[in-house]
């Protein structure tokens, strides 16, 4: 990430939840963490903000977040749930944000239909080991991949 996206991250992390402050009552977010056949873990590098993160984002006004969670792993990895899509919990993200909600669901059963191109929101993408992730994972993405993985004690907070 460049010095300057580093330093304009806060006003347009700011910028973007007051808009969505002024259009919905609640922020819902979905994140998904999908699993392959080696138990390695699929992660996403965005251009406008630190860190990697498990695919998602925000659920818009009229979608369901199934709707929500497949638009959001395809643009994002070209993941196609295949079988079963598991709720893991609801987070409260007070991070992002007093009205911020993120669920998490665990994808084992799935298919990519080609090679993730990274684009202006996806910098960088891949699978990792749970015991071998980027030294700049977000801390809730750690949270939640020891929850599911390695039986962590679930927290109520992102």
């Amino acid at each position: 990430m460049t010095p300057l996206r580093r330093a304009l991250e806060p006003a347009i992390r700011r910028a973007m939840h007051a808009y969505w402050r002024l259009s919905r009552g609640m922020t819902l977010g979905v994140r998904a963490l999908v699993v392959n056949a080696a138990g390695e873990v699929f992660l996403v590098k965005h251009s406008y903000v630190a860190g990697w993160h498990l695919p998602g984002g925000g659920v818009e006004p009229g979608e369901t977040w199934m709707d929500a969670l497949r638009r959001e792993l395809h643009e994002e990895g070209r993941i196609v749930p295949g079988g079963e899509v598991t709720l893991h919990g609801l987070f409260y993200n007070a991070r992002v944000s007093r009205r911020d909600h993120v669920a998490v669901f665990v994808v084992r059963d799935f298919r990519q239909d080609g090679a993730p191109v990274p684009d202006r929101e996806i910098v960088a993408h891949g699978f990792f080991a749970p015991g071998a992730l980027p030294a700049d994972a977000t801390p809730g993405t750690r949270a939640r991949i020891a929850e599911v993985l390695q039986g962590a004690p679930v927290s109520a907070r992102w």
